[in-house]
Order: structure tokens, then C-alpha cells, then sequence
């Protein structure tokens, strides 16, 4: 929870609407100090358009052309990540629903996982650096460069088999969503109404138990809400929502309740704010495009419910064809730092927010897989 004063200022600036004056100079030196995670990038295989497929060959490198009026997407390249002061990135390795035809998840996973260690980390060596533990993320920030991290989005990626889990988490993989967009026949999803009454099936258990034996954080954003609780009830390490927001504020079945969000903050874990419009925008039934301020309410909600501990960012950029005004892409995170120190958030905020408290959710995982492993 906040300390004394900083809970003060921010409860204070809350309840009177007020912003304190903040200057370019402190903007510059607070966003530097802080060592900027996020969560939940989809560039690997971008739903936007114009495509940008890099399992197809588009290189993350070069600053990408401004996109033709009416186009969408295009909000994440290394220029614009270093403009932004990113410090590490999980690269999401999406595996759509399509694959689970033919039984081709697993393959499809592989090719996203080796476009993210190939194409994106052995193309750019003096920027990317693959992390796999939290002390890898401070050694690459240390040096100038990026950390790439790899999350698999859609648990079907496993086909159901232990097996292909542990081969994932061998390649680098350090957390995985147990369900996508649809319900498994272990998990169930908040993407369909099967969801609202699956949760983990034994198989479903035994899966949580093994990602925690192997160090590999447990992400429920996408999971049906008994999904939740039963993976909270088995997990032994906190758990992560890589892409989630406050469905309080914006009642949509991917975000989470206040009972979810306090319920994960109990066990250590953080809620990783999402950018996207119809998850963040306060006002949902209207047309108008959801703006930064919208995401410091979610922001300020889950400090509200979970503490400054429980939160941090998983913008899912790429992956979303609407973005906030004020956030269009990876470079626009020092306007975030801009308004969170407006709302009175003080500099050690941020830095628990931008990274710190996944940085010590990883530690907590690693060090739960240590003492299985060592039974």
C-alpha cells in the first residue's frame, strides 16, 4: 500500500480534481529513473492494419511510415521504443484459434517464439537482449539495452500435454495465458459463454501446479472469472493479468472485478493496465476514443482496490486497432509518467508501477520453482 504522505497527495489530488504543476525536467528525470515493463506487445503478430506480421519477415528496426489516414495500427518499432524509454518488453506469441485445427497450436507457437528470439533478438543485438529471470531484465537495462521476454498468449499453444509446456518454458517462455478468445477444455475464457461457468478442469490444475515447478508466471487476462479463483486457489506463486483493466470502470467481461483484483493483490500478484479503447474508455456506449486520462482512472482504480504494489502496464499495443488519445503508440509512455505525476504520484510510485512489482512477482515465481524443485 502507499507510505504516509504519497497516499496523502494522491487521495487528496483525487478528491479536489486538482493536478499539481509538473515540468518538462522532472517528466524527463522521473520516466528515466524508472525502468518501463511492458507486459503485453503484440507485434509479433500484429491484428492491425496494414499487417506486420515478423513471423512473415517484417523487421521491428527501422521507424515504420506514417500509416495512410484511416489506417490503424503501426504503434510499436525500436525508434519509437527507445523514444518511449521502454526498458523490456513481453513480446506476445499469439496462437489463434484457427490452429487448433489440424492440431497445429504448438507449431504455430514455435514459429512466434522463434520470431521473437531470431527476428527480433538476433536481428538487433545491440538493442534486444532475451531475458528469461528478473535479474536478466536489470542486467540488459544496465547495458543500454532492451530486455525481450516471451509470453504465449492462448494456453491451447500446449495441446494439452505437460510436455510441450516444459519444451515452451525451456525456450524461453515466462508466462502463458490459459485461455485465449475461447473456452479450452481446461480452462475456460471470458471470450465466450461457455466461460462464465468453466473454470479449471484437473488437467487445468495440473497445469497451474506445473507452471509454478517450472518458474513460468501463471496470466490469467482472458480467463473466464472461475477460471481466476481456481487458478488463485492453486497457484503456490502470485499471478499475473498481462492485459487487463478495472471492470469497474469499464464493464467489459476482459477486465476485472474489484473482488478479482483485491483477490490477486492479496497473493502478491498485478493487474497489467491495457490500452485498449473499448477495456479502457470510461464512457463505452459512446463513439468517442478513449483518452490518457481514462487510463490513469483504471491506473488509480486498481491503486484503489489491490495498492500501489497490485498494478502495472501491459498496453497491448498491436494487438489493438484502437488506442487512447495521448498514447497512440510505445513512444507516448512519458505522457503517462506526465499525468500519474499531475494525479500526485510520487517517483517511487511509478517506478513500482512501470516495473518494479512485476519485477518482484517474477522473483516471487523463481523462487517458488527453486523450493519445488529442490524437494
Amino acid at each position: 500500500m502507499k507510505s504516509g504522505l504519497s497516499l496523502l497527495l494522491v487521495a487528496f489530488v483525487m478528491a479536489s480534481g486538482q493536478t499539481r504543476k509538473v515540468t518538462d525536467e522532472e517528466v524527463r528525470r522521473v520516466h528515466a529513473s524508472a525502468l518501463l515493463i511492458d507486459t503485453h506487445n503484440d507485434i509479433i503478430e500484429s491484428y492491425n492494419e496494414p499487417p506486420t506480421l515478423v513471423v512473415k519477415g517484417f523487421d521491428i528496426g527501422p521507424a515504420r511510415p506514417p500509416l495512410p489516414k484511416g489506417a490503424t495500427g503501426g504503434q510499436t518499432d525500436l525508434p519509437r521504443l527507445r523514444a518511449g524509454g521502454v526498458g523490456a518488453v513481453f513480446f506476445a506469441a499469439y496462437v489463434p484459434k484457427m490452429a487448433l485445427e489440424g492440431n497445429h497450436s504448438a507449431n504455430y507457437a514455435l514459429q512466434t517464439i522463434d520470431a521473437i528470439r531470431h527476428d527480433i533478438v538476433e536481428r538487433h543485438p545491440k538493442d534486444f537482449e532475451l531475458a528469461m529471470r528478473a535479474d536478466d531484465i536489470i542486467a540488459a537495462h544496465k547495458q543500454g539495452k532492451i530486455a525481450a521476454l516471451i509470453g504465449i498468449e492462448g494456453g491451447h499453444a500446449i495441446e494439452e500435454n505437460l510436455r510441450l509446456l516444459r519444451q515452451f518454458h525451456a525456450l524461453g517462455v515466462r508466462y502463458m495465458t490459459l485461455a485465449h478468445q475461447h473456452s479450452l477444455s481446461w480452462a475456460g475464457s471470458s471470450g465466450d459463454e461457455r466461460g462464465k461457468t468453466t473454470g479449471l478442469s484437473a488437467f487445468g490444475r495440473d497445469v497451474v501446479a506445473e507452471m509454478n515447478r517450472l518458474g513460468m508466471m501463471v496470466d490469467i487476462s482472458h480467463a473466464s472469472d472461475k477460471t481466476f479463483f481456481d487458478a488463485l486457489e492453486v497457484s503456490k506463486a502470485p499471478m499475473i493479468a498481462s492485459h487487463s483493466s478495472c471492470r469497474a470502470l469499464t464493464p467489459h467481461a476482459r477486465n476485472m472485478t474489484d473482488e478479482m483484483i483485491a483477490a490477486l493483490a492479496k497473493k502478491g500478484g498485478v493487474i497489467q493496465i491495457n490500452f485498449y479503447c473499448p477495456f479502457a474508455q470510461r464512457t463505452p456506449a459512446t463513439p468517442a476514443k478513449a483518452t490518457l486520462a481514462d487510463v490513469v482512472a483504471h491506473i488509480d482504480h486498481a491503486v484503489k482496490i489491490g495498492g500501489i504494489n497490485a498494478v502495472g502496464i501491459g498496453s497491448d499495443f498491436d494487438g489493438i486497432e484502437c488506442a487512447p488519445e495521448g498514447l497512440e503508440d510505445v513512444s507516448k509512455f512519458p505522457n503517462l509518467t506526465r499525468a500519474l505525476l499531475e494525479k500526485g504520484y510520487s517517483e517511487q510510485d511509478i517506478r513500482k508501477i512501470y516495473g518494479e512489482n512485476l519485477l518482484r512477482v517474477m522473483r516471487a515465481v523463481e523462487t517458488v520453482s527453486k523450493e519445488a524443485v529442490a524437494k
